[in-house]
């Protein structure tokens, strides 16, 4: 096994064992403080931030790996979540590798497009259309602030892949 290999399963684990920790930490009842109530969806911002610095087929994949693990979570339909950051991820590492340089300001700005599109393809889906009335109140009290509790973290997530991702990568090469 070539070490370049043997560098990116190790990355490639260390991936998995943070999505696993982010996911356990976001479930786990009382653990995170709730802020007008909402609760931050962790997951999301590692995902992101994964594909920030992977290629577009693992950064596809671990977005799957999070989104099936948010559908077990949010006990919705299984395979939405999966999808859908699937997909977020493909886009955000193929803009990421192709198009812009990866510092904390793009990442910033990518991820407030990406976990705002969740949110409120969340509501739409889940909410709107449910038929459920006081969807607008829904939308500024429930999903608004979830929306903003989860952009605070997702600096915490940047900084850790990035150190995960160049660490790793400068024993690659």
């Amino acid at each position: 096994m070539g070490s370049t290999l043997k560098y990116k399963i190790i990355r490639y684990i260390g991936y998995t064992v943070e999505l696993l920790a982010f996911f356990v930490l976001q479930e786990t009842p009382g653990f995170i403080p709730a802020v007008f109530g909402a609760r931050p969806v962790l997951v999301v911002p590692a995902v992101i931030a994964i594909a920030m610095f992977e290629n577009e087929i693992p950064a596809m994949l671990f977005g799957l790996f999070g989104g099936l693990l948010m559908d077990f979570g949010f006990s919705g339909i299984l395979g939405y979540h999966g999808m859908l950051l699937a997909v977020c991820c493909y886009v955000v590492s193929l803009i990421a590798t192709n198009l812009l340089q990866t510092n904390f300001i793009t990442t910033m700005l990518i991820s407030l497009v990406c976990i705002a599109a969740v949110t409120v393809l969340q509501w739409l889906f889940f909410y709107v259309l449910y038929g459920y009335r006081s969807v607008l109140y829904a939308l500024v009290y429930h999903y608004l602030p979830i929306f903003a509790y989860t952009m605070l973290l997702m600096p915490i997530a940047y900084y850790f892949n990035r150190a995960l991702a160049l660490q790793i990568r400068s024993k690659e090469e």
